[in-house]
């Protein structure tokens, strides 16, 4: 029997760590987080009710102040808004931009309306798919828009 060794090293333990043990980062401390982090000790949850209302009373006490300021002939206070929408609040003055116009077949911007159909359409494509169209599936395009005129 003949034993060859075919170039094996023998393997020596050896103390001193590896190069990948010497670039690991896993023994540095990592300070993510601070020690002395307490979590809302001195913080009181809140929920949306108490939220809104305390909202609403807030809306409450700015209105009555501005009032009281007006009334003692303050000019400053008249620059300011009366009723300023706000979340809690939904009524809002009307938007100062003109209505937006859609079109009836593909839903994009409608810069063009069909005079004998009375339908909106975005480009000359969609006008020619209205122009094939029957005097009752263009009464149907326009009672989905809410518009009950009669096609002629």
């Amino acid at each position: 029997m003949c034993a060859h060794n075919f170039g094996r090293k023998k393997l020596v333990q050896d103390d001193s760590p590896s190069l990948a043990e010497q670039l690991s980062y896993l023994h540095i401390p990592k300070p993510f987080k601070n020690p002395h982090y307490s979590k809302g000790v001195n913080r009181r949850s809140k929920n949306l009710k108490t939220m809104l209302k305390a909202e609403e009373e807030r809306e409450r006490t700015e209105r009555e102040r501005r009032r009281i300021k007006r009334e003692e002939g303050d000019i400053s206070v008249d620059k300011e808004p009366d009723e300023m929408p706000t979340y809690i609040s939904i009524e809002a003055p009307p938007s100062l931009l003109p209505l937006r116009h859609y079109c009836d077949i593909t839903g994009l911007d409608a810069p063009y309306t069909d005079p004998s159909t009375g339908l909106r359409y975005h480009d000359k494509s969609v006008y020619q798919y209205i122009k094939g169209l029957s005097a009752s599936t263009a009464k149907e395009y326009l009672s989905a828009r809410g518009v009950n005129s009669i096609v002629g």
